[in-house]
């Protein structure tokens, strides 16, 4: 079976877990000398890492900024200090992955799938299947 059909192995969810534990105590270290970072809380939701673990992608939410798309350029021109700081906690690893760092839009999603569900008319269509299976 083909690893990339059936979803992340255990291995690559059990390395992400850890590189995400080790990404969010630099950044709540404040080890990152960069306004943007410094001035943001960044929360990382998840980190998804690649098949051969070289590339691990961090899905990131900064809360309370002003502009999504400046923190995600500051952690990016930050990534090979972010890389060597977490190294420590990380020793474990053979090598080292890059850093990759997306904007994670789940916390939007649920929010739209959440508001259409409390729609007027979902809530009229609900109740009229409420109905018919009395």
């Amino acid at each position: 079976m083909n690893a990339s059909h059936s979803g992340p192995s255990q291995r690559m969810l059990r390395v992400g877990e850890q590189v995400r534990h080790a990404l969010s105590d630099v950044l709540t270290r404040g080890e990152v000398r960069d306004d943007i970072i410094e001035n943001t809380v960044i929360s990382i939701s998840e980190v998804r890492m690649s098949p051969d673990l070289k590339i691990a992608t961090a899905f990131v939410s900064p809360l309370g900024a002003a502009d999504n798309d400046a923190v995600i350029k500051a952690l990016a021109r930050n990534a090979k200090f972010i890389r060597g700081r977490v190294s420590g906690a990380l020793r474990q690893m053979r090598s080292m992955p890059e850093f990759r760092f997306r904007l994670d839009t789940s916390y939007d999603n649920m929010s739209k799938i959440d508001q259409l569900l409390r729609s007027p008319e979902v809530a009229r269509d609900l109740a009229k299947d409420e109905k018919e299976e009395e």
